[in-house]
């Protein structure tokens, strides 16, 4: 469902896919990066220093938020 605050949104994370330990994260102005958990928050401080990446107004996950495949170490 698309609202106005869509138009807010400075990050968009794409559904969640179970082939990868990574998701497409989309960053306004910078296209789209596959990125993994630990990789996600300093991205978003990198690019936005302001920006709480917990502002659902501002940082739009397609689903399942903050949730990532799982991965171990080791795996391709």
């Amino acid at each position: 469902m698309e609202t106005n605050s869509t138009s807010n949104a400075l990050v968009e994370v794409a559904e969640f896919g179970t082939d990868s330990r990574y998701r497409l994260v989309h960053f306004e102005g910078h296209g789209w990066e596959p990125l993994a958990p630990e990789e996600f928050e300093p991205r978003v401080h990198q690019l936005f220093p302001d920006l709480d990446p917990h502002d659902p107004q501002r940082v739009q996950w397609a689903d399942h938020p903050w949730e990532w495949p799982a991965w171990h170490p080791g795996e391709a």
